[in-house]
C-alpha cells in the first residue's frame, strides 16, 4: 500500500495535465482585465492566458449560433478547452413554449436543405428532438476542433428523483450520443441515503460524468458534495460558494447578485486541493470551475487553488495582447 506522501506526490505531478482550473464565463473577472486595455470581445483571448478551461454560460440563456463557438474555439490556444452549459430548455428550467421558440428564431438562418432548421417564430413550438438537434448543431464547432471538454447539464432545484424524471435523463443521454456530458443535480432527493448509490450507479451505466458540487446546504433546492466518479474520463467540479443565506430565493430584487456570495480561504481551498488529488487517481480528466463572483472573488480563489496544488499550466494564449 502507496503512503500518503507517495501518493500526494504521484497525483500533484499530474496535476497540471489532469486538473483544469477555470472560471464560470469570461466576462465578468474584472481583475482578469485591469490595467490591460482588453474589453469587450478581446476578453477571451486574454482570459486564455489564464486559465485553460472556462465554462460557458450563454449557452444556458440562449441556443448560439456555430458561427459563435467556432469564432470562439479560433481566439483560444489549441489545448484550451470549453465546458458548454447545456440550454434551458433542454433541462427543464425553460418552460414556455413561446419563449423557447422566441430563442430558436434568434439564430442565423441556416440551409434550410440541412438539419436543424430553426423555426420562425410563427412556426409551431418546437419538438424536444428539434432543440437538442440545434443545440448540437450550435456547438459542433467546438467539438470538431478537439475543444469540446464537456456539456454540462445542470437541471433545476424541483428535478427531483422521479421515474419520469430518470427517463428524461435516459432521453437527454441518448440525445446527446457521441458528444461528453456531465450531470448535475440540484434537487437533494438524488442523493438521499437511500437512492444515492442508485444515483451514481444510473449515472455510471449511462454514461454521465459527474459535476460535483460546494455550495451552500440550503434545504431540498442544493444537493450535498459527493465525491464520487462516475466516468473515467472526466469529473467536473463546480465551486458555487456556501452563502447559506442567499442560496434560495425569497423574492428579493438583487437575489442573483447575492447567491454566489462568497470568498473560499484558504484552509477550504487546501481541503479540496487535497479531495482533488484523491480524484485525480479515479479519472483521467477534472475540470475544476469556480462560479462564486457574485462579489468578483472567482478568480482570486482560482489562482489560490493553483498555487495549492503547485499547478503552472503550459499553452496558455499572451496574458497581454497586441492591441495595435
Amino acid at each position: 500500500m502507496e503512503e500518503k506522501g507517495e501518493k500526494d506526490t504521484w497525483a500533484i505531478g499530474r496535476a497540471a495535465e489532469q486538473v483544469l482550473i477555470g472560471l464560470a464565463g469570461w466576462g465578468d473577472h474584472d481583475s482578469l482585465y485591469a490595467d490591460t486595455g482588453v474589453t469587450g470581445r478581446d476578453k477571451l483571448r486574454a482570459y486564455s492566458g489564464h486559465f485553460p478551461v472556462v465554462e460557458v454560460d450563454s449557452s444556458f440563456y440562449a441556443i448560439q449560433s456555430p458561427e459563435t463557438f467556432a469564432r470562439w474555439a479560433e481566439e483560444t490556444p489549441p489545448g484550451f478547452r470549453f465546458v458548454v452549459k447545456a440550454y434551458q430548455g433542454l433541462t427543464g428550467h425553460q418552460r414556455g413554449p413561446e419563449m423557447v421558440r422566441r430563442a430558436l428564431a434568434a439564430l442565423k438562418p441556416v440551409d434550410p436543405h440541412r438539419r436543424g432548421v430553426r423555426p420562425s417564430p410563427a412556426a409551431a413550438p418546437p419538438s424536444r428532438s428539434e432543440l437538442f438537434r440545434a443545440f448540437r448543431d450550435s456547438i459542433a464547432p467546438l467539438a470538431h476542433a478537439g475543444k469540446l471538454l464537456a456539456v454540462l447539464f445542470q437541471y433545476p432545484p424541483w428535478f427531483d428523483c422521479t421515474r419520469e424524471n430518470v427517463e428524461s435523463l435516459r432521453y437527454a443521454r441518448a440525445a446527446m450520443e457521441g458528444l461528453p456530458v456531465a450531470l448535475e443535480f440540484r434537487h437533494r432527493s438524488w442523493f438521499a441515503p437511500q437512492l444515492r448509490e442508485r444515483t451514481l450507479s444510473f449515472m455510471r451505466k449511462e454514461g454521465w460524468a459527474h459535476s460535483i458540487c460546494d455550495e451552500p446546504q440550503a434545504g431540498e433546492g442544493s444537493v450535498p458534495t459527493v465525491l464520487e466518479v462516475t466516468h473515467p474520463d472526466l469529473t467536473v467540479v463546480r465551486f458555487h460558494g456556501r452563502n447559506v443565506a442567499g442560496w434560495n430565493s425569497t423574492g428579493q430584487t438583487d437575489w442573483r447578485d447575492v447567491r454566489y456570495l462568497y470568498h473560499y480561504s484558504e484552509t477550504e481551498l487546501a481541503e479540496w486541493a487535497d479531495r482533488l488529488v484523491q480524484l485525480q487517481r479515479q479519472t483521467a480528466r477534472i475540470a475544476v470551475i469556480f462560479n462564486n463572483n457574485s462579489g468578483g472573488h472567482a478568480a482570486g480563489n482560482a489562482k489560490e487553488l493553483m498555487q495549492l496544488m503547485d499547478i503552472d499550466y503550459e499553452g496558455l494564449g499572451p496574458r497581454q495582447l497586441d492591441l495595435f
